[in-house]
């Protein structure tokens, strides 16, 4: 069994621990508190017909941790860009930790630009074509010859276990 590591970035309060939680436990807690520092969790899946134990970091979103969050961007096949679809801001700063990705994780790192919290439809903030649009054109600027973004829409609350496993397809090349 290899072991895949991915991380979830974005700003602090967008549902990454509940995504964490809910794809690795299947729980979701609405109590849910910011996470300090990093946190990860694991889990056992198939990937092309193998077996595959994703360690999932979920690093905290606020400014003063992101010495110690961006070490963790290293060696990580995958990265999930998580915003919130009801808070238009932690969608605008999703440029500033893609950037800070590609400063800091490998060339080859699969990137998946995650709408969270889409059971908050009616207060959506973040048209779903805009957020879109930003992973197309991120991926055309992209100097790696794999897509760089990737765009999915998931709500942890109800959702049961998002298919967040795409990133660790990661090339083999």
């Amino acid at each position: 069994v290899g072991t895949k590591e991915v991380v979830l970035i974005g700003d602090s309060g967008v549902g990454k621990s509940n995504l964490l939680s809910r794809f690795t436990r299947n729980e979701f807690n609405l109590e849910s508190k910011s996470t300090i520092g990093v946190e990860f969790a694991t889990r056992s899946i198939q990937v092309d017909s193998k077996t595959v134990k994703a360690q999932i970091w979920d690093t905290a979103g606020q400014e003063r941790y992101r010495a110690i969050t961006s070490a963790y961007y290293r060696g990580a096949v995958g990265a999930l860009l998580v915003y919130d679809i009801a808070k238009y801001l932690t969608y605008e700063n999703a440029e500033r930790w893609l950037k800070e990705l590609q400063d800091h994780a490998d060339t080859s790192i699969v990137i998946m630009l995650v709408g969270n919290k889409s059971d908050l439809r009616h207060l959506r903030a973040v048209p779903t074509d805009e957020a879109k649009s930003f992973a197309g054109t991120a991926s055309q600027e992209s100097a790696v010859a794999q897509p760089m973004l990737r765009f999915l829409s998931v709500g942890s609350k109800f959702t049961n276990r998002p298919q967040a496993s795409s990133c660790l397809n990661a090339p083999n090349d």
